[in-house]
């Protein structure tokens, strides 16, 4: 288990150290999460690392990674606790076979921590011998907003409540890393634990960078093109803007096939790993492609 980290720059190298590149901004607000033990809550477009961030914290610090991947209709037998019914229903069995039920005692029984199943909010609330885990709730935002009222107990104090057995209150909080693609607004109430941090696409500079680190064996000009040529895209009236994650996908593609720089025909060919709607490949395909190329080019001459 690796200390938490003493200073701004310290969270930025512990970052890295996972090849995640991070702004100092953001590193500012984790150094502050981690040292404080506030939750961290983390929005932006989908494809941008905040998933990421969770994973290499959890890796750099050594710590168990627990996720609670958030969905419509998700709920406390999903989220925290259930019992094992059939398991239950086999201990009353074997009980009345044995004919000695004494009912009290068998109530307290099948209501043990033997017969709980844990999930995802009861596990992070649990001692670890590896140190408190981080607890990632990945796309909070696809829940409705019972959810979000339940999950202010476990924010507010670290506990949960199992009505047949009490509190469980964690002995030492888990790190907790929300994130949320803003699909909707989430409650002032749950956004008032966290500390809060808009993840935004990163500038060229630190694309590139991005770029370089995870895909190794790229050539330089390639991978400015590739990032001026995404750049360009989110300025484009999209449907769905390509993340740093697609980034990385196609930067990984064209290696595979080889290219030395974007031509419009690879470029075409090769849309659907960027993109991921119809409508927005089509409006790319062809002519605009080409647009965007020739004005990239012009632009890194420029710079020269």
């Amino acid at each position: 288990m690796t200390k938490l980290p003493a200073s701004i720059d310290a969270t930025q190298s512990l970052l890295a150290q996972a090849d995640y590149l991070a702004d100092r901004s953001l590193a500012t607000v984790l150094f502050l999460a981690l040292r404080m033990g506030r939750p961290i809550f983390l929005e932006g477009e989908a494809g941008v690392g905040k998933t990421e961030i969770a994973k290499v914290l959890a890796s750099t610090l050594g710590r168990k990674l627990i996720r609670l991947q958030c969905y419509e209709g998700l709920d406390v037998a999903s989220a925290v606790y259930e019992w094992n019914y059939a398991a239950q229903m086999i201990a009353i069995r074997l009980a009345e076979a044995e004919g000695t039920v004494d009912r009290a005692r068998l109530t307290h029984d099948i209501f043990s921590e033997e017969f709980l199943i844990k999930r995802p909010l009861l596990q992070a609330l649990e001692p670890d011998t590896g140190g408190a885990p981080v607890l990632l709730i990945d796309e909070l935002d696809r829940t409705d907003e019972a959810f979000e009222a339940f999950l202010l107990e476990v924010l507010a104090d670290f506990q949960v409540t199992v009505p047949e057995m009490g509190t469980v209150k964690a002995a030492h909080p888990p790190i907790v890393v929300i994130t949320s693609n803003r699909t909707r607004e989430i409650h002032d109430a749950l956004k008032r634990r966290c500390l809060y941090h808009w993840v935004d696409y990163p500038s060229a500079e630190r694309e590139v960078a991005i770029v370089r680190t995870k895909v190794p064996g790229i050539s330089t000009t390639l991978s400015e093109e590739i990032v001026r040529f995404v750049q360009a895209l989110r300025r484009e009236d999209l449907f769905k803007a390509p993340g740093v994650a697609e980034t990385l996908d196609w930067a990984g593609a064209l290696t595979e096939l080889d290219a030395v720089a974007l031509d419009p025909a690879t470029v075409s060919d090769t849309l659907g790993v960027l993109l991921k709607y119809q409508d927005d490949i089509a409006r790319l395909q062809g002519s605009r492609a080409s647009e965007l190329i020739a004005q990239l080019r012009a632009d890194m001459t420029a710079a020269e």
